[in-house]
């Protein structure tokens, strides 16, 4: 699995569109903190069990992806679900799967925010609320 810096990552998208990139966080998360445009959610986990269910997710992004050979961009809050997440692409035969490091939101500062250290939103790329 490939470890993008958010830059990095978009700039991935810029010169490869046929990505498809994954949104791994639960769909509340994605629609009332914020997401990338483009995205699709397709949760690691959802409320309320709060339990990955590796198959289920597998079988959604072959779903979505219609091709394991198809390049896969993940994307959580802080790229800690999407190294999980990764892994099981990886282990079900996906060719070329990517995460985003620090995620959308990134790491915890000293006051226990985030957005301020590191993530997509940090580095002021584009992204939608609802």
């Amino acid at each position: 699995m490939k470890h993008l810096q958010p830059k990095e990552a978009w700039a991935l998208l810029q010169q490869h569109p046929e990505t498809l990139f994954v949104d791994v966080r639960m769909e509340i998360e994605s629609l009332y903190v914020g997401r990338p445009p483009g995205v699709v959610n397709i949760p690691w986990y959802e409320y309320p069990d709060l339990t990955p269910n590796s198959g289920d997710f597998v079988s959604a992004v072959e779903r979505e992806a219609g091709d394991k050979a198809r390049p896969v961009l993940l994307i959580c809050r802080s790229g800690q679900r999407t190294v999980d997440a990764g892994h099981a692409l990886e282990a079900a035969g996906f060719a070329s799967v990517a995460h985003v490091v620090h995620g959308f939101e990134g790491d915890l500062n000293d006051t226990f925010h985030r957005s301020s250290l590191n993530g997509w939103r940090h580095d002021a790329l584009p992204w939608e609320q609802m």
